[in-house]
């Protein structure tokens, strides 16, 4: 093998592991942003619920004394 054969040769192989390397990546970020997009939703939800309570919590006649005491 000539030296030019060699280095086309290690050329590819880079090339090759540089493709693998990228796909898994690119598999690790569509992982990752299923996650985000469930973390959005699950604190999409909380805030609801949480405004919900808070406002419940407004209407909600206090349990204190009578203001005549």
């Amino acid at each position: 093998m000539t030296s030019e054969q060699t280095r086309l040769t290690q050329l590819e192989e880079t090339v090759a592991h540089q493709a693998k390397t990228i796909e898994e990546l690119s598999d690790q970020l569509t992982e990752q942003w299923t996650v985000v997009e469930q973390v959005r939703s699950k604190l999409d939800r909380l805030t609801e619920r949480f405004l919900t309570l808070e406002e419940q919590s407004i209407e909600a006649p206090s349990n204190g004394r009578p203001p005549h005491y």
